[in-house]
């Protein structure tokens, strides 16, 4: 009979052993499937960019030698709060619609006054009134299919123009951009994290479920050995019965793995959601992935014979542990200092792995501190018990603080990514503000001297027929400066009237601000005696006007603090704005009216909005809220399962012990307290110090993006007070595991 049929064998006759593969597989799927997806990620960003890469989003002309055929540009225009990406082409002087190659996805290329829309957007064009949104594009004349849009939901418009029509930045090129994409670097992060911080919770349930029957198979082994197996057939013995669960755990994972990609498709990420193509991982890697899993289960099961093979006689009799060394201690601050080196260095190296392998050694040295605090824990209850519970729930801490520990393991790992994750966000949406000097309602569009005239003139003519009584006007900018050359120093001026200011910005400026002639207003009264004004910061500098009034207004907001508004009457005589912004008020109700009316004479350019800024900054943060609220959720779960399946490994382990008290008169409800007592309060000092390092790490990889410092909230109290809580709900299965030892007749054992 080969190690394979013994194997068998035994799942046939044994109920807790078959228990213990039939959890041992599921927790290898559960960690299979979630390596394969969050592995996905990087691909799936690349796969809905490359999707994107003709919207020329990030494209810059570089030049080329092929002749052009069209006209291009790329810019954003919104409604209602979301983004529609805008296409601006025309046919190079001299090419033909045929000459020009059209990416996957674009039926045609639409002609001067035509659009291309996306199936959303055009639901958008059938269900408001052209004044709000259709007379920005054109004719609809075809429909854009998935193969060409970043994600099903996003709004895109490919429209045409005469070359005379196209913006003056337009790049004339030989046909759409194209290339190879690259995958966001943002959720390629979170990606590694998320590996690093839910597979180690995944393989703790993985040996929770094996620990479940260790003893009774540690003492099988031992006999098998005892009666003259060889090391090697007892190892191979091992290696049969691990390797059937973990593979078809693993290959259950591969199985399921469809479905947690059909999951993932559903959750938004930059403003939309996936397709389910997205989520494609190269064969080889899959093949890796999956093989590998199930092998450093094995690896670890094999390992854990070294007491069999050495001295099968203790394992079927009892054998002293040896204590724990106190430089299990250094390996948290050893791996920390790693950490520091890669995070401090890792600007000048260009690359995150150093980073990554800092965390990863970080959470691995939980495994080996986390023991040595349980000892200590268990040291303290041993000196000043009042009780039998705290008595015993010491005794095991101390004797078997390895064991003890794994109930808590995934917990700790659980609240150090919560800590992280709640240290960082915070301090992100403390980040969150900025944009221009206009308030949240005012629309704007940037252009030159040359062009703004013509938008203004254009802007209002459209405002007038949609029957809108505000007006667009332009300012200019302009430079207060002192010095010459590079002792130049100065700050940015808006060239606007003091009634337009009072009106469009968010400087505070009131009515009363304006009486007194033309005026130079800025956060402190300058002495314009000293400045001067120039339409450039290296163009030459000529004095304002005489009669000029400086006046310091505060600015309500302190992204302000550095420009300044200057009237037009104090412009000296020469001095034109090179810089000019069209800018327009806005209402909630006729906000979409007004940015259609600046939409067609901008020519692609983006009409802006600060409160579409702000919008922006809150997607990027919700996506970040999403996915840290999905990891924790994922973690917890995992960490309750693991730590309830631990524990009633503990009981399992134990259950000679338990049933010989039992049997002499212990009540159950004195070793249940106990075997709370070994769960909790372990957790409890531990779950405190992974909070602590928690933050500290995001701390460090919050300096890698801002050398400012962090925002602490008192959430950060919350993955601690939830990591008790799991480790509570994880001790409850106590109870009803001495109640099935009791059950059960002792001569069993």
């Amino acid at each position: 009979m080969n190690s394979l049929q013994i194997a068998l064998r035994v799942l046939k006759v044994d109920r807790r052993t078959r228990t213990s593969a039939i959890l041992t597989a599921i927790g290898v799927a559960v960690a299979t499937g979630l390596v394969l997806l969050l592995a996905t990620l990087p691909f799936a960003t690349q796969n809905r960019e490359q999707r994107a890469l003709w919207q020329g989003q990030d494209f810059f002309s570089r030049g080329s030698d092929a002749p052009a055929k069209i006209l291009f540009n790329s810019s954003k225009d919104y409604f209602g709060g979301q983004q529609i990406m805008r296409v601006d082409v025309a046919l190079a002087p001299g090419a033909t619609a045929a000459e020009v190659p059209l990416p996957a996805g674009v039926p045609q290329l639409p002609g001067p006054g035509e659009t291309v829309v996306s199936p959303a957007l055009g639901r958008l064009l059938q269900a408001h009134p052209a004044d709000q949104l259709g007379d920005r594009f054109g004719k609809p004349v075809g429909a854009l299919d998935e193969n060409g849009l970043r994600f099903p939901e996003q709004l895109v418009a490919l429209v045409g123009h005469t070359p005379d029509q196209m913006p003056e930045n337009a790049n004339p090129i030989a046909g759409f951009p194209g290339g190879k994409a690259r995958p966001d670097p943002l959720l390629m992060l979170l990606s590694w994290v998320g590996i690093i911080v839910l597979l180690v919770p995944s393989l703790v349930l993985v040996a929770s479920s094996a620990r479940l029957t260790a003893a009774r198979r540690e003492r099988r082994l031992a006999a098998i050995r005892l009666v003259g197996a060889t090391p090697g057939q007892v190892t191979n013995m091992v290696a049969a019965e691990t390797t059937l669960s973990a593979g078809i755990g693993a290959l259950l994972g591969l199985l399921i793995s469809p479905a947690l990609h059909g999951l993932a498709s559903f959750v938004p990420w930059a403003g939309g959601t996936w397709l389910a193509s997205d989520f494609a991982l190269p064969v080889g890697l899959t093949v890796f992935i999956v093989l590998a899993i199930p092998v450093l289960v094995v690896l670890a099961g094999v390992l854990g014979l070294r007491r069999v093979l050495k001295n099968p006689l203790f394992a079927t009799g009892g054998h002293t542990r040896k204590p724990l060394r106190w430089w299990r201690l250094l390996a948290l601050p050893a791996a920390g200092l790693f950490f520091l080196v890669a995070v401090t260095t890792a600007k000048d190296s260009g690359g995150i792995t150093m980073v990554m392998a800092g965390l990863f050694l970080l959470v691995g040295s939980a495994a080996v501190v986390g023991p040595w605090v349980t000892s200590a824990v268990g040291g303290t209850f041993v000196r000043i018990w009042r009780r039998p519970s705290a008595l015993l729930a010491g005794r095991r801490l101390r004797d078997d603080p390895k064991g003890a520990y794994r109930a808590s393991a995934g917990i700790v790992l659980a609240v150090f990514a919560g800590s992280m994750a709640l240290t960082l966000l915070p301090t992100f949406e403390s980040m969150a503000g900025g944009g221009r000097s206009f308030q949240d309602s005012v629309l704007y569009v940037d252009t030159d001297a040359q062009h703004a005239g013509k938008v203004v003139d254009q802007a209002n003519a459209s405002l007038q027929k949609y029957g809108q009584a505000d007006k667009a006007v332009a300012v200019g900018e302009v430079y207060l400066v002192q010095g010459e050359g590079r002792e130049r120093t100065g700050n940015r001026a808006l060239v606007m009237t003091c009634a337009d200011a009072v009106k469009l910005t968010r400087y505070g400026l009131t009515p009363a601000n304006c009486a007194g002639g033309p005026a130079v207003f800025g956060d402190t009264q300058l002495d314009l005696a000293k400045y001067k004004i120039a339409p450039e910061w290296e163009a030459p500098a000529v004095a304002v006007n005489s009669g000029t009034r400086a006046e310091a207004v505060p600015p309500r907001d302190s992204d302000l603090s550095s420009t300044s508004i200057i009237d037009p009457a104090a412009l000296p005589a020469g001095v034109t704005p090179k810089y000019v912004t069209v800018v327009a008020p806005t209402t909630d109700t006729n906000r979409e009216i007004v940015r259609t009316a600046l939409a067609a004479p901008a020519a692609g350019e983006e009409v802006g909005s600060r409160d579409q800024y702000l919008f922006n900054q809150q997607t990027e943060l919700g996506d970040l809220r999403r996915v840290t609220v999905i990891g924790l959720i994922a973690a917890g779960v995992l960490a309750g399962c693991s730590a309830a399946v631990a524990t009633a490994g503990s009981v399992m382990d134990r259950r000679r012990t338990f049933g010989a008290l039992m049997a002499a008169g212990t009540p159950v409800r004195v070793l249940a307290r106990a075997l709370r007592m070994e769960a909790a309060l372990p957790a409890l000092v531990a779950t405190i110090g992974a909070g602590i390092v928690g933050v500290l790490v995001g701390v460090g990889l919050y300096s890698m993006v801002d050398p400012r410092g962090i925002v602490l909230s008192p959430w950060l109290l919350a993955p601690v007070v939830l990591g008790v809580g799991v480790a509570l709900l994880g001790a409850s299965v106590c109870t009803p595991a001495l109640k099935r030892v009791q059950a059960e007749p002792l001569a069993e054992e």
